[in-house]
Parts: C-alpha cells; sequence; structure tokens
C-alpha cells in the first residue's frame, strides 16, 4: 500500500539553515531516506519551497483564478513529502518516525487511493 506523509511544521519551528544544529538535522533526513530506499520502501521524495512561493488554481463559472499562497491559513505549512510503499499503516507510521520534523511538527499518512482501472 502507498503512503503519502506529509510533512508539516510552524515557520521558525525545528533549526533552520544556518543555525548550529542544520547539519544533524538534515544528517537525520539523510538517514531516512536510505533507510526507505534499503528497505525498498522508497518511491519519491521532495523538499518544498516556502508556501510564500505557492500559487492556488480553482475554476469558478468556466474560468481560472489564481491566487497567491497556499489555499488554506494555517499555522504549520506543507514543507515537504514522501511517497513510501509500506505494507501496512504499521510500516507507514515506523517509517514516518523517522523523519525529523515529526518531533517538532506533524506527519501526516493519507493512502493514495486505488482507483479501479487506473493502470
Amino acid at each position: 500500500m502507498q503512503y503519502l506523509a506529509l510533512i508539516y511544521a510552524e515557520d521558525g519551528a525545528g533549526p533552520n539553515p544556518g543555525d548550529p544544529d542544520w547539519d544533524a538535522y538534515m544528517a537525520g533526513y539523510f538517514a531516512a531516506t536510505k533507510t526507505y530506499k534499503d528497505s525498498g520502501v522508497y518511491r519519491g521524495g521532495e523538499a518544498l519551497q516556502h508556501t510564500s512561493t505557492a500559487t492556488s488554481v480553482r475554476i469558478r463559472d468556466g474560468k481560472t483564478e489564481t491566487m497567491d499562497g497556499p489555499f488554506a491559513e494555517t499555522k504549520e505549512r506543507l514543507g515537504g513529502f514522501y511517497l513510501l510503499d509500506c505494507k501496512d499503516l504499521d510500516q507507514a507510521i515506523e517509517m514516518a518516525a523517522l523523519i525529523p520534523t515529526a518531533r517538532h511538527g506533524t506527519v501526516e499518512l493519507r493512502p493514495i487511493m486505488q482507483i479501479p482501472g487506473d493502470e
């Protein structure tokens, strides 16, 4: 079963580039990614630029509307994701616990919907 691990944190939570703990923090990400690849669950993942660079798009009455920023205002922002192929939710939770941001933010696990006929 594939799971999307969505990584959220409030601005300023956890180390930032240039902080003394930054290198160790990123080493945790590199270690998590290596574990995912070595165990065969890794299907992809990326860090995202700040929400201030986002553009939201929607269609209303046949017209395309855009707005700067994310669709929803929240305290925590989406900072990145992993796509993991795990045997079950327990393994997905175990893998999500390796993500360093889980210590000061939130990792949301969402199962990927299997759509019949989409192969």
